[in-house]
């Protein structure tokens, strides 16, 4: 373990003084007999110790560098802007209270809060059920008469633009030290959107691909 200010104190007391000055060695030795049951000192110990004495005239700890701490007070009021506000951001609490975006994190870290993303739930209408039953269907009966017909398909990944403000998950949070399960339901049926859907002619992966529009920009 770490040596004190009051065991550096000892071990100067150790080595003495004029004609009466103990070695390194004896120090250690002597250290070790008074505490058994801590962790011996090396030599290199006892004499930066008393480096350090002969040059500073003290053996304190030196002033740390960095940050200051952040107070009790300070790190209240992060876990009251939470639990007053679960969707605040990190940048908003660090411009309301005036500390740093990196001090805001830590606390919320320390604290073991957690900024949990929301749940979107697709939104079913009372005529989806149908819809989905016909699609599949539709898709067996063109396989069936086209053999190979589900093969020679590549549906390709889908990008949605909202135009009525809906929620953004990689903008949204929810602070908490347990995850609140939030979820919300969303409307995927909006005529502001498309879905390509790209028909390979040839059965390979190469280009050109064929794009059909299942459902246009109106």
């Amino acid at each position: 373990m770490p040596l004190n200010e009051r065991d550096r104190i000892e071990i100067l007391m150790m080595i003495g003084v004029g004609d009466r000055m103990r070695t390194q060695q004896e120090v250690c030795r002597l250290f070790h007999e008074m505490h058994p049951d801590r962790e011996p000192v090396s030599q290199s110990t006892v004499s930066r110790i008393e480096r350090k004495y002969r040059e500073l005239g003290h053996v304190r700890d030196a002033p740390r560098q960095g940050r200051p701490k952040i107070n009790e007070n300070v790190q209240q009021d992060v876990i009251l802007s939470a639990l007053e506000n679960p969707h605040c951001t990190v940048r908003q609490v660090s411009r309301d209270l005036n500390i740093g975006k990196s001090s805001v994190s830590n606390i919320f870290k320390k604290v073991k809060y957690h900024p949990y993303r929301v749940r979107l739930i697709h939104e079913l209408a009372e005529d989806d059920f149908d819809r989905r039953t016909e699609f599949c269907e539709y898709m067996m009966d063109h396989n069936n008469q086209n053999n190979g017909f589900i093969a020679n398909i590549l549906f390709s990944d889908e990008a949605t633009f909202f135009l009525n403000g809906h929620v953004n998950r990689q903008n949204t949070r929810y602070w908490s030290q347990e995850n609140p399960h939030w979820m919300q339901e969303y409307h995927t049926q909006h005529p502001q959107k498309t879905h390509d859907l790209l028909r390979k002619p040839d059965g390979t992966k190469n280009p050109p691909y064929n794009v059909y529009f299942l459902e246009s920009i109106s």
